[in-house]
């Protein structure tokens, strides 16, 4: 295999993003780090790198354990790929994610007979 894989390519291959111009914009836009310092798109990665991807509202954290620069199975995703991303990180996500029903997007209007009684259901103790 080659010294080093694009950034962009090896991003795509092991489906953190679906297409790989999604992670060539995401590295344009300063989402993708190595060690601190935002990188570009055609920045060779090599293997024992830790990659970490901004993907609102949490930072994942991957350790390069293989190269590829062809898209894989999800099933093999694990031998090029390892998250290391941090339990609190993961806890964010989740506390996200319980939160994110509660909230109503402005301009959505008025809450229905259900809506409410959920509401009213989750206030009450």
């Amino acid at each position: 295999m080659a010294e080093g894989v694009r950034i962009d390519k090896w991003l795509w291959a092991v489906r953190i993003f679906k297409t790989r111009s999604q992670a060539t914009e995401a590295c344009k836009k300063g989402h993708v780090t190595i060690g601190d310092s935002v990188i570009k798109a055609s920045r060779e990665v090599h293997v024992g790198e830790v990659i970490k991807v901004r993907k609102s509202p949490i930072t994942k954290s991957f350790k390069v354990l293989a190269l590829s620069g062809k898209r894989m199975g999800a099933k093999l995703v694990t031998d090029f790929a390892e998250d290391v991303t941090p339990p609190e990180e993961i806890e964010l996500l989740e506390m996200q994610k319980n939160m994110r029903w509660s909230v109503r997007e402005k301009g959505t209007g008025r809450p229905t007979k259900k809506d409410r009684r959920d509401l009213d259901d989750f206030f009450e103790w």
